[in-house]
């Protein structure tokens, strides 16, 4: 793969000043291509059936009252649909928001509430959980759409297109549409609190675009894949507005995340990325075919690598989210695909910094994309000036407050640092500091990092030492790597369940902690650990949705399993 960046042609959308602008103009450019398809060419919707959906949907939307300012729920998985009625809301000038498919009707009525939307589309799988959150009484939702058919008390996508509104003009409702509207909410995960409603506008999500296509110059017109959750402001960044919206790529849409490796070879993306654990899962499997140095193979044998892995028309590859391990960039650098680390977050409208392509520098997140301004506080904290800044926390001045102070600098709550090329590293976040007992600042992230690194049987750790004499550290055995396992040492049972209490692999797994320990200070090395006979799983007490550690429900839920490391 050629490391230097592509000489990319200009977007059609980029004098747009509104993503219903970008939207018209991409169609318009490229009516005959693909834009949405699902694996298989099971359903495939060309721009110029988007388009005119679009126009269809959202006259049914303006039908139920929904127009300008207006809020649209969406609780869907990675299906074309998704992008229709939301690109359909935002012609409008309403705001559509996603749902996390896990979310529990609580945590449901409790999004509803802050986003005061009436409007809710989905899916049959998700009514029951949707339904005992309007149940609750708190939210306004008068009306459920579903994509996939009728149900009684709901209508269907079929129905709502069918019911424009009389007089409706599509074209005039999305003109009227102005930079400074609302054009998203993203509700952060919640790994410290409730979830805050991030909201931004049109004009946010174009500096964004704008930075992004300086940074990452790939060809319009090219291929990628939607399968991170698209109530994550990844998924929305990367496949619905900047691959779709401003590059008209084909977007394959894939419904299980797990299953997104295995459609590779069929999509050839020419644009991808992930947060670390798929690339480390797929370095792992390399690895077990005896691919444990790339850079000594021949050139036409990493090809081949790459061609079966389906990333051999790649123009770019990313990877943000939380820290990548070293090894893990230096492995897919040395098979002729690097990877541009990048740091972001919901609030910044996705990357505010990106590694250029050409120019990575592993173990940095790269310099400011163009339009943006990072420094670094007194304290350490990371802070971030530019248009991509979000307009603040729906319905929450306070919190808003506390994060932009008065000079429009977004306060992130990360640790970092400069180096003097303007990269910047990120040390932890603020508030996830490790403080020993004897004072000692320490990064947990970074020293998960090396225990990952050490052996692919570690498939998620938690280090603790928060005012604690010594660091200990919790840890999960990778399940891929289990069933490798088992199958060399001919065993029935290769289930985490099973090998986290077989003396090999306890000895295993210590031989690696001991590897990690090498590679910090004194005070950073883990002195004991414990393997949990579990798997942690996206968007569950111990990771979220997409797999940041739920360090305090963590730490709450085996305070136990820690308090004897202690004894």
């Amino acid at each position: 793969m050629d490391t230097m960046p592509v000489q990319a042609a200009r977007p059609a959308a980029q004098d747009a000043r509104t993503l219903c602008e970008a939207f018209q103009m991409t169609a318009a450019e490229r009516p005959d291509q693909v834009a949405l398809r699902t694996p298989g060419d099971g359903l495939t919707i060309t721009y110029a059936q988007y388009a005119e959906r679009v126009r269809r949907i959202a006259g049914g939307l303006a039908s139920l009252g929904i127009g300008r300012g207006d809020t649209v729920a969406l609780m869907l998985v990675n299906r074309p649909e998704f992008h229709l009625v939301d690109t359909a809301a935002l012609h409008l000038g309403a705001t559509p928001f996603s749902i996390y498919n896990t979310s529990a009707p609580e945590q449901i009525e409790y999004l509803f509430s802050n986003a005061g939307n009436r409007i809710v589309i989905t899916e049959r799988a998700f009514l029951p959980q949707l339904r005992a959150a309007i149940g609750r009484g708190a939210s306004a939702v008068e009306r459920i759409v579903l994509v996939d058919g009728a149900e009684e008390g709901a209508m269907s996508l079929d129905e709502l297109e069918e019911a424009e509104a009389s007089g409706f003009q599509f074209e005039a409702a999305w003109r009227a549409v102005e930079p400074e509207d609302i054009l998203t909410l993203i509700y952060t995960s919640g790994t410290t609190g409730p979830p805050k409603g991030v909201q931004l506008t049109h004009a946010n999500m174009l500096a964004e675009l704008r930075g992004t296509s300086e940074r990452l110059p790939v060809r319009p017109g090219g291929r990628g894949t939607s399968f991170l959750p698209s109530a994550h402001i990844a998924d929305r960044w990367a496949s619905h507005y900047w691959c779709s919206h401003w590059l008209g790529f084909t977007i394959t849409c894939i419904a299980d995340p797990r299953s997104v490796v295995a459609h590779l070879p069929e999509v050839r993306p020419t644009v991808w990325g992930a947060v670390p654990r798929p690339w480390e899962k797929i370095k792992a499997a390399l690895e077990a075919q005896g691919i444990l140095d790339p850079g000594a193979l021949s050139d036409e044998h990493r090809l081949a690598i790459r061609t079966k892995l389906g990333l051999d028309q790649v123009e770019c590859l990313i990877a943000g989210g939380a820290p990548m391990p070293a090894a893990v960039l230096e492995f897919f650098s040395a098979l002729g695909l690097p990877i541009c680390e990048l740091y972001g977050m919901s609030e910044l409208s996705c990357c505010a910094t990106i590694n250029p392509p050409g120019r990575i520098k592993v173990g940095t997140c790269g310099p400011p994309i163009d339009g943006v301004e990072v420094r670094i506080a007194a304290d350490g904290e990371v802070l971030v000036h530019g248009a991509l800044v979000m307009a603040g926390y729906r319905g929450d001045p306070a919190r808003t407050a506390e994060t932009i102070d008065a000079d429009g600098w977004l306060h992130t709550g990360d640790i970092g640092s400069l180096d003097d090329d303007g990269y910047l590293t990120i040390v932890d976040r603020k508030k996830e500091l490790i403080i020993n007992a004897a004072g000692k600042n320490m990064s947990p992230a970074n020293i998960e990092s090396r225990l990952k690194e050490a052996s692919p049987m570690i498939g998620q750790c938690i280090c603790v030492g928060d005012r604690r004499p010594y660091n200990v550290a919790l840890i999960v055995l990778d399940p891929d790597a289990c069933a490798a396992y088992a199958r060399t040492h001919e065993l029935e049972d290769g289930s985490a369940a099973a090998l986290a209490t077989r003396e090999e692999v306890t000895a295993l797994v210590a031989a690696a902690v001991s590897e990690a320990n090498t590679h910090l200070s004194r005070v950073e090395q883990i002195k004991r650990f414990a393997i949990l006979p579990t798997d942690w799983l996206p968007d569950s007490d111990e990771l979220t949705p997409t797999m940041k550690l739920r360090r305090r429900s963590i730490e709450g839920k085996y305070a136990a399993e820690i308090e004897a490391l202690y004894t």
